[in-house]
């Protein structure tokens, strides 16, 4: 794992560790409200209902990182507002600084985007996908960042695995009844960001989201 810039930042990189029998290498687990970056060969996995995921990768130094974010719910159809984007402009930036800090150049990024589906009753209500869907996408095109690939919205939650060594995504479409406690930790991470927001703030295993955007 790569050092974080600052203590403030270590609050947030992903700590759950494991070896992956699947893909023979070690891994790490990306929970909402974490990210991870990486410049060796292991991969970086995640599982999404409402929440989104970048995975975003400098091609040329093969260093690369996956966030997990959400924004805080709000009436259904309404505009994202700054209280609510800057959780999505947080784990945005602190994924993009880290990678320029180990040294990064933006016109090498591309980005490949996952998630917001209508997993979590609470959350479909206010329509929390669609506007977390609308978000990355706003905000790559923002900052000329390359969105390459996208598997966005629909109704099924998806556990996302990243190769940032090679840039390589799997994407598995999952029934939410699969991945209960993920989807249960967006839930209390839902509840968490209403109630104390945070301060300063695809081989489908089926399908191979390597290049061309969906």
């Amino acid at each position: 794992m790569l050092p974080a810039a600052s203590p403030e930042v270590s609050e947030h990189l992903a700590t759950q560790r494991y070896f992956d029998r699947a893909f023979d290498r070690a891994a790490v687990k990306v929970l909402p409200g974490e990210y991870y970056v990486s410049a060796t060969d292991e991969v970086i996995v995640t599982v999404l209902g409402s929440c989104v995921a970048a995975c975003i990768r400098d091609v040329r130094l093969g260093v690369g990182g996956l966030n997990h974010f959400m924004l805080p719910s709000g009436g259904a159809g309404s505009q994202v507002s700054s209280a609510s984007a800057r959780y999505g402009v947080f784990a945005m930036e602190v994924l993009v600084n880290h990678l320029f800090k180990l040294g990064a150049r933006r016109e090498h990024l591309e980005a490949k985007v996952f998630g917001g589906g209508k997993v979590v009753a609470s959350l479909s209500r206010s329509e929390v996908g669609a506007r977390n869907a609308a978000f990355v996408r706003h905000y790559l095109a923002t900052e000329e960042i390359a969105l390459v690939a996208e598997d966005l919205m629909d109704d099924h939650a998806r556990k996302v695995v990243f190769f940032p060594a090679t840039g390589r995504v799997l994407v598995k479409r999952v029934g939410g009844a699969s991945h209960s406690a993920e989807l249960q930790r967006e839930q209390r991470y839902q509840r968490r960001l209403q109630s104390a927001p945070i301060a300063g703030e695809v081989e489908l295993f089926d399908t191979d989201l390597t290049g061309a955007r969906r």
